[in-house]
């Protein structure tokens, strides 16, 4: 029975431990009370004897004031008693803790009562003479001084870690080394059920993927598949298609391309990716529509592949995948306005082209994709000064656009693709040169070109777009040949030229370009 506030010493014990600390500091005390009734004893030891009695599977309760006081009428009386029915002393030592008279009493009130009881002393902060209450450092009533428990949480010291286990093995009287011991087995055989338990739940995501939530991710596969085959279409077997010069094919295949974008409820909610695919489907769609001769709806999907590139790019300006694909899509608007003489428009999309490709070589200097980028949008602005005879706007870049293209090509040596460019600004420098008269000179480039695409062409007799370089190649040498006197040389050409362009228009009657050609092709010498 409670006697003047303290039990007798036959009475039960309630409290593994009193916990008594300044509430200064009060948060450390309340997560190293919630840790200790948290923690179990590691199995292989529960039940064994020790100098504490048999070795307890948990270190509950532990008495804390503020936790276990709410309720309670008088704090001094039932401090008093919960000390006189724990177990031990637990003491957190800090300056505040030593200049707590509350702490001092409590130290020197359980001494009292139960002097062969364990005082563990837990040094949270500061040094322990500045720390450490003055009752923890007393004689007792033989002139005895019991050294407590000592636990430092320093870092410097044991550590946050090792202090918890010597105040676990202080409260249950197991040998420090045995706890440290079994609670690393048990920590390994943890992460060991972890481990295994991550393996199940993985295989276990894994089915749930498939099972349970298999409508969003076929919904994704779908699209994803969708936009797969569409770009395979419009780009790879577009590719593959030009090349036996049948476009025709993929009329219907454009169709269904457009309506599965039309069919999407809200374009802003695809990701990135997807949007880049769509940019880049509506550029290849966009390139179909003019060879057939329909600019109105080239000039809709280049317009609407412009707005989704332009908004990735601000996303995201140092892309170089974002910066290609806005490139693309300044060239073909200048495009459709160049096909129609229209040079005044075009000339800033190619300038906006150029400076996008110049951007791709200074972030990815050693991309030969990128400096062939250079010098098609070079090439473009040589296009202008040409056709337009113009030298003011670009001439000059036709020995860059070639300059660039040769460099490409010692980076690429063998690439058919590199050396059908390479022959194209050849033509191109040619036809620079008959601007500014100097129509010898163009005959020579204009044999450059024809060596290189006569080489194209053995390796790919029946390749449409090098059938194509060879017809243009004889028709645009035929004109230099009449201009240099050599008639009847020119009119044998021009006819061979007018054959070619006939063969090809007869494999692919869609080709608005070659239609467009065989009409220039009727016209007399200029």
């Amino acid at each position: 029975m409670v006697n003047g506030g303290i039990v007798a010493a036959g009475e039960a014990r309630s409290y593994r431990a009193f916990l008594s600390y300044s509430h200064a500091n009060e948060r450390f005390a309340g997560k190293l009370h919630r840790w200790l009734e948290a923690y179990r004893i590691p199995q292989r030891l529960v039940g064994t004897p020790s100098p504490r009695g048999p070795v307890p599977q948990r270190l509950t309760p532990i008495f804390r004031d503020r936790a276990e006081l709410a309720a309670a009428s008088s704090l001094d009386h039932e401090v008093r008693t919960a000390l006189s029915q724990s177990e031990a002393l637990l003491v957190l030592c800090s300056p505040a803790a030593r200049a707590s008279r509350w702490v001092d009493a409590e130290v020197a009130l359980f001494r009292s009562l139960y002097p062969d009881r364990p005082v563990i002393a837990a040094l949270v902060e500061g040094e322990p003479a500045d720390s450490f209450p003055q009752a923890l450092l007393e004689p007792d009533a033989n002139g005895v001084v019991h050294e407590p428990i000592a636990a430092d949480f320093r870092a410097q010291a044991d550590g946050p870690k090792l202090a918890r286990l010597k105040i676990v093995a202080g409260l249950t009287g197991v040998a420090l080394d045995q706890i440290i011991q079994r609670d690393a087995q048990r920590q390994l055989r943890r992460v060991i059920a972890i481990t295994l338990l991550t393996v199940l739940l993985t295989l276990s995501m894994a089915l749930m993927l498939i099972f349970a939530v298999r409508a969003q991710m076929e919904a994704q596969r779908q699209r994803q598949q969708a936009e797969g085959l569409i770009e395979f279409m419009l780009t790879d077997l577009r590719q593959k298609l030009e090349g036996v010069g049948r476009l025709d094919v993929l009329q219907t295949v454009n169709q269904r391309a457009l309506a599965y974008y039309a069919d999407q409820p809200n374009l802003t909610d695809l990701p990135a990716e997807s949007l880049d695919r769509r940019a880049r489907i509506l550029h290849a769609m966009g390139e179909d529509d003019h060879k057939r001769g329909d600019v109105a709806g080239a000039l809709a999907k280049f317009r609407e592949a412009h707005r989704v590139t332009g908004a990735l790019l601000d996303a995201d300006p140092a892309d170089p995948a974002r910066v290609y694909a806005h490139a693309q899509s300044e060239y073909w608007l200048g495009y459709v306005d160049f096909i129609q003489y229209k040079y005044d428009s075009a000339l800033p999309h190619f300038k906006a082209y150029r400076d996008l490709a110049r951007r791709l070589v200074e972030l990815r200097p050693g991309e030969s994709t990128y400096l062939r980028e250079l010098g098609y949008a070079q090439g473009n602005i040589c296009s202008i000064g040409v056709t337009g005879k113009r030298p003011q706007d670009g001439i000059s870049e036709c020995g860059k656009a070639l300059e660039t293209m040769e460099q490409v090509g010692r980076m690429m040596p063998g690439d058919a693709g590199v050396r059908e460019d390479i022959a194209n600004r050849h033509g191109w420098l040619a036809d620079a040169l008959r601007v500014e008269g100097r129509d010898r000179d163009a005959l020579a480039e204009r044999k450059k070109q024809a060596a290189i695409v006569q080489g194209l062409l053995r390796d790919d007799p029946k390749n449409a777009s090098y059938l194509e370089d060879w017809m243009l190649v004889r028709y645009s040498t035929s004109q230099l040949l009449y201009a240099l006197g050599e008639r009847a040389q020119a009119e044998a050409m021009s006819a061979e030229a007018r054959g070619d362009v006939e063969r090809l228009m007869a494999s692919d009657p869609e080709n608005n370009d070659w239609r467009i050609w065989r009409s220039k092709f009727d016209k007399p010498f200029n």
